[in-house]
């Protein structure tokens, strides 16, 4: 009987871990050489093998065709994002560091189109890096379900949306930033206080909007739709996104926006409106990238910490790629007070 109902997926590592009865990790350290796994296990995985077809490739470490030893780390963003927003560079110069420690090379990659993302992942899965640090995955984007189904260690930056314990990810508490950065402006008297968020389709986005959200409620302030505009973290954003709270509440005095360059571009259009900063509007950004010092007035911020979130990212990779389960790990922002409240 021919298969015209499609080509059937071919099965992955999870489907022998599952045949087998036994943990992806078991699975991994397996065709890793088999380093702690018993006897009993390693027999039942090699039999999964046999009946699943499960084939063997260059991304598992096998003993038959070794690491390739090297790391991608993959922006699921536009070229130009890359270039424009710091954040990008400083951890990717950050998990460089990390990983030069273990004498590993890291290879960038970018997949800002779909036909991009699908020669990437086409790339990744024939095996050309050992493991991959995902950055900026927007919900919808499949990339990161993709790579995980074809056994490849996978640690990303932020939370992905809708995978729950799928994925390994490292991210900053942004909620609990955005909830901090919402009481600073509530200290300093403010009422009318908007925000620009982050894409909504981002885990940044969605949690530093409820962070913002949770604080008016808990004060007794009612959340109001029209202090809310959504942003893409890029400068142009902000300042659009600025211009319709100024039009939709003239009497805007503070505004939490989501990045620091988004901040920016809100700062040149509150100087354009003539109003001034923080006297009349007070401005709080969001990652104390190097665009919060290059504002006028120097910006007050939530502070990533990038190093840490680097370094965890490169080491929860290494954990998995050598045979771990997923992880997560959640690190502490920190409020940095300028000149713009």
């Amino acid at each position: 009987m021919s298969n015209t109902g499609g080509r059937r997926r071919p099965p992955t590592i999870h489907d022998v871990a599952r045949e087998a009865g036994v943990s992806r990790g078991t699975v991994s350290r397996v065709l890793n050489g088999g380093h702690y796994v018993s006897p009993a296990a390693q027999e039942a995985v090699n039999a999964a093998i046999r009946r699943t077809g499960y084939v063997v490739n260059r991304h598992a470490r096998s003993l038959i065709t070794g690491r390739s030893d090297s790391v991608g780390f993959l922006l699921t963003e536009p070229q130009e994002k890359f270039f424009e927003d710091p954040n990008f560079n400083i951890l990717l110069r950050g998990c460089t560091q990390a990983l030069a420690a273990h004498d590993i090379p890291l290879l960038l990659m970018l997949a800002g189109t779909e036909d991009e993302r699908r020669r990437i992942t086409r790339y990744i899965t024939s095996g050309h890096v050992d493991g991959v640090l995902l950055v900026s995955s927007h919900s919808g984007n499949p990339v990161a379900e993709e790579l995980s189904e074809a056994g490849v260690p996978l640690v990303a930056c932020g939370k992905p949306i809708g995978l729950g314990s799928k994925i390994s990810y490292v991210a900053a508490d942004d909620r609990d930033g955005a909830r901090d950065m919402t009481r600073h402006l509530l200290s300093l008297g403010r009422r009318r206080i908007g925000t620009v968020t982050g894409p909504l389709d981002t885990p940044g986005g969605v949690e530093r909007l409820a962070g913002y959200k949770e604080v008016l409620t808990e004060s007794g302030i009612e959340v109001d739709d029209d202090l809310i505009v959504s942003g893409d973290y890029s400068r142009l954003s902000g300042e659009r996104g600025a211009e319709r709270l100024l039009a939709q509440v003239p009497d805007l005095d503070a505004v939490f926006v989501a990045s620091d360059l988004m901040a920016r571009g809100v700062l040149t259009t509150l100087e354009r409106a003539g109003r001034r900063v923080p006297e009349d509007v007070a401005v709080g950004g969001f990652d104390d990238s190097p665009a919060a010092l290059a504002s006028s007035p120097e910006l007050t911020t939530m502070r990533q910490p990038f190093d840490r979130i680097s370094a965890e990212m490169v080491r929860v990779l290494l954990a998995q790629i050598g045979g771990e389960d997923t992880a997560a790990v959640i690190l502490p922002t920190e409020l940095v007070k300028r000149e713009s409240t």
